[in-house]
């Protein structure tokens, strides 16, 4: 994998991986709504144009973001699944989520939450809450498919 990063600042840094328009929905759809399949991503209400989706998930996994495994029912089909890299973005996602419902709801009227999300919940414990969402991920993709 050849250095794609433009300086040496954190910020800067993380940004060069997943500060495109799509990596973090596609993350987001990874914990929130537990999509996994190229299909799936595809078919989400954002519109991913296939050739952006299919560049986002190969870079994803080259920085071991996301692994990559077949379906124990159908070898044909890949399935993507967060590593423990990916789940770290999990704070940043909800972050990133009461941010926008708190600074961007008077230019945005119809902005809407993803619907497994309490953003009551959320904002009474946040940590227990991305806790809750990181166990229920692994819960769901890590026992059929251990790391």
């Amino acid at each position: 994998m050849q250095n794609q990063f433009r300086c040496s600042c954190p910020c800067t840094s993380a940004l060069d991986i997943v500060g495109d328009k799509w990596t973090l929905v596609i993350i987001k759809d990874m914990i929130l709504l537990n999509k996994r399949t190229f299909k799936d991503f595809s078919e989400s209400d954002e519109a991913i144009a296939t050739n952006i989706l299919s560049s986002r998930l190969k870079m994803l996994l080259e920085y071991e973001i996301i692994r990559k495994e077949k379906l124990s029912d159908n070898k044909q089909k890949n399935i993507y699944i967060l590593t423990q890299k990916g789940l770290n973005l999990t704070p940043v996602i909800i972050d990133l989520m009461i941010w926008s419902d708190g600074n961007l709801r008077e230019n945005h009227s119809t902005l809407a939450l993803v619907p497994t999300v309490q953003l009551d919940s959320v904002k009474n414990d946040k940590e227990g809450y991305i806790s809750m969402l990181i166990e229920n991920y692994k819960k769901k993709n890590w026992i059929q498919h251990s790391a």
